[in-house]
C-alpha cells in the first residue's frame, strides 16, 4: 500500500511539473523591440498626400490585386487589406493597413509574411510602394 501511494505521489508531482513548464516562457524579453524593428517599420511605412481613405483603400485593392494576390479580407472601417499568393509552394501574406496622419495625409503600412517568417527585405516593400504610388497617379488623372 505504502508503494501505491508512493507511485502516486510521484505521478502527481511528475504532473504538476510538467504543467507548470508549459506556462513558462522561453525568452523573457517577448515584448522587447530593438532598433530593427522601428528600422522594419519605416520601410514598411509611406505617407501620402490625399485624405481620401475610400480611394487608397480601392487602390491597395487594385495594386494587391495586380501583384497577384488574392484578397482575403478588407475593411474600411479598421483600414486593412491582407492578401495572399503563392511562391511556389509557400504563401506570401500581405496586410496593408492606412490610418490618418493629421488632416492631409495617410500612412500606409505593407506587412509581408512568407510562410512564417516576416519578410524584411527592404527591396520588397520598394517594389509595393512603387506600383502603388503608379497607380495612385494613375486614379488621380483618372487613367483606366
Amino acid at each position: 500500500m505504502k508503494k501505491l501511494k508512493r507511485r502516486y505521489f510521484l505521478i502527481m508531482i511528475l504532473i504538476f511539473s510538467v504543467g507548470l513548464g508549459g506556462c513558462v516562457t522561453t525568452s523573457r524579453k517577448a515584448f522587447v523591440t530593438g532598433e530593427s524593428q522601428v528600422q522594419l517599420r519605416s520601410i514598411q511605412t509611406r505617407a501620402f498626400d490625399t485624405s481620401d481613405k475610400k480611394m487608397m483603400m480601392q487602390t491597395i485593392i487594385s495594386t494587391m490585386q495586380d501583384l497577384e494576390f488574392v484578397i482575403d479580407k478588407a475593411d474600411f472601417i479598421l483600414g486593412s487589406v491582407t492578401g495572399s499568393k503563392f511562391l511556389g509552394t509557400t504563401v506570401v501574406t500581405m496586410t496593408v493597413t492606412v490610418r490618418p496622419r493629421g488632416q492631409k495625409q495617410l500612412l500606409v503600412r505593407a506587412n509581408a509574411r512568407y510562410g512564417i517568417n516576416s519578410v524584411e527585405d527592404p527591396q520588397t516593400y520598394q517594389d509595393f510602394f512603387v506600383a502603388l504610388e503608379k497607380a495612385l497617379f494613375l486614379t488621380a488623372h483618372q487613367v483606366d
